[in-house]
């Protein structure tokens, strides 16, 4: 490394910054010594199952568990008079507002139940065998009421209320509604802006809900001990969330859970909210055992949140250049049971990556009888770019224009403004177009039946608060714990920046994730932030420790700390001034740091700044098959702005994920409810993902653009690819067909809908 202090590292600085060392987590997850979150198992452990509504909409009228509480092998039955209430109110940010008294009857019904599947009561038992037994013995006297299951029905005139004392918040006057909340942005003037453009494209999309899709099923330990404390091991995206989650939803403090975190099998989102943990916690009180929980995947289907449905019109207008003069979006998503969904995010992201002076949003959040919404990769944004890039794929024909010219032409710029009192803030997504029309496979030519489709994406990436430690061991390995589950690499990428920060080798760090009582607090991994936001924590404990080292090695010389540098890995005098003095290395003065005053090791946790949006683009080429309606995706490539790749097989590894995902939203992925309200298909077979005979090559190319907040340059990375993914697939196929696909899944009987009834439009 270079002569420099490691606050002020740049990413030419590095060694380590842009390579691709092996994993710090490989060997244990190859050999399965890995433990997840069904691995653990406490002495004592009982197994807990939940009991779930057999109903879309009922009211309980009785539960009876006195058969179950008298079965020989169980320990605990609980309801959810066995839960604190809340009362109903909104608490937190504009964005993240939060209401207990619905989160604790998502975990448990109280007075009715709101979906299928809804947990109803609960039972701890010796074995996983009598859990199931004693379920079958707890009777429930439901009176069934009417339901609404997709936004159509939800907001049609006189539907069934889903909570008979809501209304819409934000318009008045106030009238009972399953739009649970309206919510509207603008910025210029929208009806100057259409007047100005010579081509206005208006289109109406829809989507259907999605699951995330993570293989390993949702699973926890609960053991509430004695003298009032309690241990949660959770496989989450945060276990801190978990914790305080738990608490809130149980009456224990805070700080009488200890939150462990195993390793997690997939998240995506879908991982940030309490399903068991709460009630496995509750159950283990009332047995004075451990209780491990676990989903079944039907559960995971029923019972856990999907990214929301949509419902969507967009209109935007250009110039006869391109220059787009306005952009409006209506957005209605479905939250399901309660209110959830990222209807916000649809509005600040749908047109966040381009340049237009007049915008208009209006967003509504609607609630319905299906499981609660939960986060997908871009939560809301992933929607609303789907139907805003359909609209732009439309205009740039009208325009004669390149999709990808026409993109660039309106890319915004730092500086310019956003919807929502915002401003572009960073550099990126003009080079990423740039990169992306220069791919020779972008002029490839074309066959019968195939398209090629274009789409970018903007999803404004979070920053929140991370905690990390570093300790500096007797024999000079250094130990890294962060606050953040690793679900995208952090490990590996906290153990380059460390290396790089020091000015030591990389095998010479130990990366690990602590529990929520051994390292500061720390946000979700979520929202592309971990390597953002926990890495500048990583650099902040490293630099406090390498601040104290420098002083020990002044002590030692007998000079001023300031005559003391570090560089490559060692104190040195900053100049022949100072004395002429031999470099302290690392491991010299953790050696001797008991006999110079104590061992090294600093935490370092604050909520942080700085972010950068991401932001991406791709193409795709697609064939279609006129007799079947069947969709081949043939090539794909996507590009995005990593600010500086730390590690790039994970960054590529994001990219490629992002595209599988977003291959299976638009072509097959959906939920299917009957006429009865109840998921027909809650298994991976009846539910199609995309397996790899679906896939074509799919290939990322990385631009970088640095941060200048970040002491290596990063923005992160593992959602915005995701964003642009639906709307390039259905601009493909859009184009194979000649029809405009605006409904997803574009699944052979949509295509083939498509193709019978509707004329060539393109």
């Amino acid at each position: 490394m270079n002569d420099v202090t490691p606050d002020k590292l740049t990413p030419e600085h590095g060694t380590y910054v842009g390579t691709r060392p092996i994993r710090p987590d490989g060997v244990p997850k190859v050999t399965g010594a890995a433990r997840y979150g069904a691995d653990y198992a406490p002495p004592g452990m009982l197994w807990g199952k939940i009991l779930r509504s057999s109903h879309p909409h009922a009211r309980i009228l009785s539960i009876d568990t006195s058969k179950a509480r008298s079965l020989p092998g169980v320990h605990a039955v609980i309801t959810g008079a066995d839960f604190p209430d809340f009362a109903d109110e909104y608490k937190g940010l504009e964005r993240l507002q939060k209401n207990l008294h619905h989160d604790v009857r998502n975990v448990m019904a109280k007075e009715k139940v709101y979906y299928h599947g809804q947990p109803v009561a609960a039972v701890a038992a010796r074995d996983e065998a009598t859990a199931k037994a004693a379920l079958a013995l707890i009777s429930v006297e439901y009176a069934p009421l009417p339901f609404v299951i997709t936004i159509d029905e939800a907001i049609a005139p006189g539907a069934p209320l889903v909570h008979e004392n809501m209304t819409t918040r934000n318009v008045e006057p106030p009238t009972p509604s399953n739009i649970t909340r309206r919510w509207t942005a603008s910025m210029g003037d929208l009806a100057a802006g259409l007047a100005e453009a010579d081509e206005v494209v208006e289109l109406n999309f829809d989507s259907v809900p999605v699951h995330q899709g993570y293989i390993e099923p949702h699973a926890c330990v609960a053991e509430y001990n004695g003298d009032g404390t309690a241990n949660l091991w959770v496989s989450s995206q945060g276990h801190f969330q978990m914790r305080d989650l738990t608490a809130a939803l149980t009456g224990i403090s805070n700080g009488d859970i200890k939150a462990i975190p195993a390793e997690i099998g997939g998240g995506f989102g879908g991982k940030t909210k309490v399903y068991l943990e709460p009630v496995a916690m509750i159950l283990s009180k009332h047995a004075g055992l451990p209780v491990k929980m676990t989903m079944t995947r039907e559960e995971v289907f029923r019972a856990s949140g999907p990214a929301s449905d949509s419902k969507m019109r967009v209109r935007m207008g250009a110039k006869k250049d391109g220059t787009l003069t306005a952009a409006e979006i209506e957005l209605y998503y479905n939250s399901g049971a309660f209110p959830s969904s990222p209807f916000i995010n649809g509005v600040l992201c749908a047109f966040g990556h381009y340049n237009i002076p007049h915008q208009h949003g209006v967003a509504n959040d609607v609630v319905s009888n299906r499981a609660m919404t939960a986060a997908y990769r871009a939560p809301g944004s992933t929607q609303a770019c789907f139907a805003v890039e359909g609209v732009m794929d439309v205009l740039a024909k009208k325009l004669g224009m390149d999709p990808i010219d026409f993109r660039l032409k309106n890319a915004i710029r730092p500086g310019q403004a956003q919807i929502g009192d915002r401003k572009m803030s960073h550099e990126g997504f003009a080079e990423i177009l740039t990169a992306l029309k220069a791919h020779p496979d972008y002029t490839k030519p074309l066959g019968p039946n195939q398209g090629r489709g274009v789409a970018a994406g903007y999803w404004h990436n979070m920053s929140g608060h991370s905690g990390a430690t570093c300790l500096v061991n007797v024999d000079g390995v250094v130990t890294i714990a962060s606050s953040s589950p690793d679900i995208g690499g952090s490990r590996a990428s906290m153990a380059m920046m460390a290396a790089d920060t020091f000015g030591i080798p990389y095998e010479q760090i130990r990366s690990e994730i602590h529990d929520t009582a051994s390292v500061p607090f720390g946000d979700v991994t979520g929202g592309s932030r971990v390597t953002f936001a926990t890495g500048k924590a990583i650099v902040g404990a490293c630099t406090d420790v390498i601040d104290q080292l420098k002083s020990r090695a002044a002590q030692i010389w007998g000079v001023d700390v300031e005559g003391v540098i570090w560089r490559d890995g060692a104190a040195h005098p900053s100049s022949s001034n100072v004395g002429d003095f031999t470099p302290l290395t690392l491991t010299e003065l953790a050696q001797n740091a008991q006999a110079t005053g104590g061992h090294f090791g600093a935490s370092h946790g604050k909520t942080m700044s700085g972010h950068a949006p991401g932001l991406s683009a791709m193409f795709c080429d697609v064939e279609v098959d006129p007799e079947t309606g069947a969709v081949t995706v043939l090539n794909m490539v996507s590009c995005q702005d990593a600010g500086r790749a730390i590690h790039p097989s994970y960054v590529e590894g994001q990219m490629q994920g992002a595209m599988t995902q977003g291959i299976g939203w638009a072509l097959n992925e959906g939920y299917v409810y009957g006429k009865d309200g109840i998921l027909q298909n809650a298994n991976w077979l009846d539910y199609r993902m995309p397996v790899a005979s679906d896939l074509p090559m799919l290939k990322p190319l990385i631009v970088e653009v640095p941060n200048p907040h970040h002491p290596f340059g990063v923005k992160g990375v593992a959602e915005a690819s995701m964003v642009s993914a639906l709307g390039c697939v259905a601009n493909a196929v859009s184009n194979a067909t000649k029809r405009r696909m605006t409904q997803l899944p574009m699944n052979p009987e949509t295509v083939l809908n498509a193709l019978d009834t509707r004329p060539e439009e393109l």
